[in-house]
């Protein structure tokens, strides 16, 4: 058994981001996701919101790692890594022209952190432009470096470099033991086998506080925070041109309208702990909350529009980040209560985890055979009808339509398939296919055909998610 220089528990953005950033050295890096994809945690129910970076504490770590990873998102990795990242811009209105000092203070302490571009817009602005917007919006602040990315793509595009890198992926491989020896050297237990490694990183979302109590340290006091969002159908996509945010509460940013980089607008999310890190529920309270909320800003918005319900929940820990190596077990390093703005500010977070590790010996050669560069997938539903003609020329895959809801092709799962999916959510995150209002009605048989020809699985073998949630039932078993 070889010892890897670092062990990262967790799959999700934090940790996919730091895996990248580390393959750019002479490093041994191995990456461990319980689940049976990346993705499948925390980052799969995002909202996919690149953030400006105005409404986080002064000061914390939120506010500096979300300003510097939007810089991050927007310039290098979008170009190197092909991200769908749209920078729309987002307004936070107000409903009360008394609100106007708390606007003022918001763009006063973003400018002060760095961020680009506030504004304050008044009704007519708002008019001329979010023509949608109720009469009881009065103004707004327009921060225009906000932006929208498809939160699981942009983990599959980290991972995907990672691994082109040498970056060791080991899915379905849940943690159960973390042992550290009297030569500083760690034996992680995951997925039935054992690994070493000289570092360990705790970017375990909702159970990072199960890995610390693993290791001996004292739990984060992780609260679950759950977020009920809904979607719209797709015919809504011109509803808002930007991101649109209430004025935020103490306890959240609120409900919202937001713009998503595959069309369908969301609405939502809600904000209430639990105790359950696995509560998924919907509820008709949920519903109605965000609808309420929703259509305070845009009267316009119907339960109709609503083509699919499901929930997040989001690894609270007090007002900030937890990023730092824990003195008392020298070599480990913690990632916890990374929720919002944690996508943005994910790039970042790997840095500053990097910058930790070397001060604690990671030692760090620059790969001269480093490849920062990931070939952009298609997606039909992206491009032309004239470019879709010359992809069916050269490849006829492409016009075997296999989810018509999303204009998804037979050679985008294939695509898929070999670029690491292996389930039916795998291909939905990175395709589209079974994401439209039939739900895969239409295409989850012809999807399940491929996945059968590409991998050579049994139909009974073929899952939604992983073990345990088998679409066929094997009556002989």
């Amino acid at each position: 058994m070889g010892t890897h220089d670092v062990a990262i528990i967790g799959a999700g953005v934090t940790g996919a981001a730091l895996a990248r950033e580390l393959s750019r050295y002479r490093l041994s890096v191995l990456l461990l996701e319980k689940e049976a994809e990346p993705a499948f945690g925390v980052s799969k129910s995002n909202s996919g919101i690149i953030h400006a970076g105005t409404q986080n504490p002064p000061g914390s770590l939120k506010a500096r790692l979300c300003v510097e990873g939007n810089r991050l998102i927007a310039g290098p990795l979008s170009a190197e890594l092909g991200l769908d990242f749209i920078r729309c811009g987002q307004l936070i209105a107000v409903f009360d022209l008394s609100d106007l000092p708390r606007l003022e203070r918001i763009k006063s302490e973003g400018g002060a952190m760095g961020v680009e571009g506030l504004e304050i817009v008044d009704r007519a602005w708002l008019d001329a432009n979010e023509p949608n917007l109720g009469p009881g919006v009065k103004a707004a602040l327009l921060c225009p470096t906000a932006g929208m990315i498809s939160p699981y793509r942009f983990v599959y595009a980290l991972v995907e470099n990672a691994q082109a890198n040498g970056v060791i992926l080991r899915a379905s491989s849940p943690v159960t033991a973390i042992a550290r020896g009297t030569d500083g050297t760690f034996t992680v237990k995951a997925g039935g086998s054992e690994y070493r490694a000289r570092f360990v990183v705790n970017a375990a979302g909702l159970y990072a506080d199960d890995i610390a109590r693993m290791a001996g340290l004292p739990p984060y006091p992780i609260k679950p925070r759950k977020g009920e969002e809904y979607l719209l159908d797709r015919k809504r996509e011109h509803i808002a041109n930007r991101i649109i945010f209430p004025l935020p509460s103490g306890k959240s940013k609120g409900i919202l309208i937001i713009k998503t980089s595959d069309g369908n607008p969301m609405i939502g999310p809600t904000a209430h702990e639990t105790d359950d890190p696995g509560d998924l529920s919907t509820t008709d309270e949920g519903l109605a909350e965000v609808l309420a909320g929703a259509r305070r800003m845009m009267p316009s918005i119907s339960r109709s529009d609503i083509i699919a319900y499901f929930a997040g929940l989001r690894p609270a820990s007090g007002d900030d980040f937890v990023i730092r190596h824990e003195d008392a077990l020298p070599g480990f390093f913690s990632a916890a209560g990374i929720q919002s703005p944690g996508l943005t500010a994910a790039p970042a977070i790997a840095l500053h985890l990097k910058g930790l590790m070397a001060e604690r010996g990671l030692e760090l050669e620059p790969r001269d055979d480093f490849r920062p560069h990931r070939e952009k997938p298609v997606h039909l539903f992206q491009v032309s009808p004239e470019r879709t003609r010359e992809l069916i020329a050269g490849d006829p895959g492409y016009g075997d339509i296999v989810c018509r809801c999303e204009m998804v092709s037979a050679r985008e799962v294939r695509d898929a398939i070999k670029r690491g999916a292996r389930t039916l959510d795998g291909v939905k995150f990175r395709t589209r296919a079974q994401a439209g209002r039939c739900h895969g009605g239409f295409c989850t048989t012809r999807i399940m055909k491929i996945m059968r020809e590409e991998l050579g699985l049994a139909a009974a073998e073929i899952t939604k998610r992983g073990p345990g949630s088998e679409i066929i039932k094997d009556e002989r078993k």
